[in-house]
């Protein structure tokens, strides 16, 4: 499997998406700690809970990590034009380069992008046509990760068990409760921001319509089809296998249309 890694130079994008992997790194490593790992070897939890969240976890940092060096689709300077597709392209009045159809110029990365959605900085990318799945899944496993996070913190004063090797009022006082309130309060800022964010997404993908489409106002006559959810979510992954929607770790290809995924279900 070859993984072309794809850089935008923008401080303000490095500065964004440094803030994004902090507050990863600050639960991936805090939660274990204090929580997970106390908690496990007292008995209070099956390994199972500290496996699933590491599991989450790396594939929450995988996803970002793909959604931000994947190539969105950006198109080359001479561009190869089928003749069958000619009708398709248009001229960029920015950068003087053809173009298919619903692509658009990023003035952030200072290039046309195939059926961009919009440019994300706390990823530091575009998001377009070749990366707009592992967008997705970046939105759908920051949720996973921050609930189970939540619950987490949650547990941690209200559920679980008194851990015995420790001193409790002292180490709660100065150190547990104001590391898990931060933990807290990042988790539950980062799944209602995903939730919303997933939905809008989500729904785009479903209606076949991009984000700089809607802010346009173009019509759905224009550009959007009535498709199957299966195609739909399909077309962006670039696979009909619904497994593989879910796993950041491997490469798109475009697909070709058929009866069964046409077909409303």
């Amino acid at each position: 499997m070859k993984l072309r890694l794809h850089f935008v130079v923008d401080p303000m994008g490095w500065l964004c998406i440094s803030m994004v992997f902090g507050i990863w790194l600050y639960n991936t490593f805090f939660i274990p700690k204090l929580v997970l790992h106390p908690h496990y070897n007292e008995g209070h939890i099956p390994w199972a809970i500290v496996v699933c969240y590491y599991i989450a976890s790396t594939l929450c940092f995988a996803a970002l990590f793909r959604a931000s060096t994947a190539d969105p689709g950006r198109l080359p300077v001479d561009p190869h034009i089928p003749h069958a597709e000619r009708e398709h392209w248009e001229l960029c009045n920015k950068c003087n380069l053809m173009r298919p159809k619903r692509s658009h110029h990023c003035s952030r990365c200072g290039h046309c992008v195939r059926r961009m959605d919009h440019h994300c900085p706390w990823i530091n990318n575009c998001v377009g046509e070749d990366n707009h799945w592992l967008f997705l899944q970046l939105c759908f496993y920051t949720q996973v990760l921050s609930l189970f996070t939540l619950a987490l913190d949650f547990c941690q004063y209200y559920y679980f068990q008194p851990l015995s090797g420790q001193d409790q009022g002292k180490f709660t006082t100065r150190h547990e409760l104001a590391l898990l309130r931060v933990s807290a309060l990042t988790g539950l800022v980062m799944f209602a921001g995903m939730t919303s964010l997933f939905y809008t997404q989500l729904t785009g993908i479903l209606s076949d319509t991009t984000t700089i489409e809607k802010m346009a106002q173009f019509s759905n006559e224009i550009y959007g089809s009535k498709k199957s959810w299966q195609w739909a979510l399909a077309e962006v992954c670039g696979t009909r296998w619904k497994l593989l929607w879910l796993i950041p770790l491997r490469s798109r290809e475009p697909i070709q249309a058929s009866h069964h995924f046409r077909t409303h279900v």
